[in-house]
């Protein structure tokens, strides 16, 4: 990719994660730049932010995960 090319496809993310924590969805530069390659693939935008809610679904929170047990906390 030229220069040129790889600067404004940079500035584009940097928009799209702009616009992206302003709507406060969530996602995190890789998860968009990753949607954004599908979307040019041609994948449907609201079937893949479909599939991104149901994941959330059925994803526990991260703060719900057990932590582990060592023997000197049973005691």
């Amino acid at each position: 990719m030229d220069p040129e090319a790889a600067r404004t496809a940079r500035e584009s993310l940097d928009l799209a994660f702009h616009m992206s924590n302003i709507l406060d969805t969530g996602l995190d530069r890789h998860t968009l730049s990753v949607l954004i390659a599908l979307c040019d693939l041609g994948l449907n935008p609201e079937s893949l932010a479909a599939v991104v809610k149901e994941l959330r679904r059925e994803s526990p929170p991260s703060s719900a995960t057990p932590t582990s047990t060592t023997p000197s906390s049973l005691s």
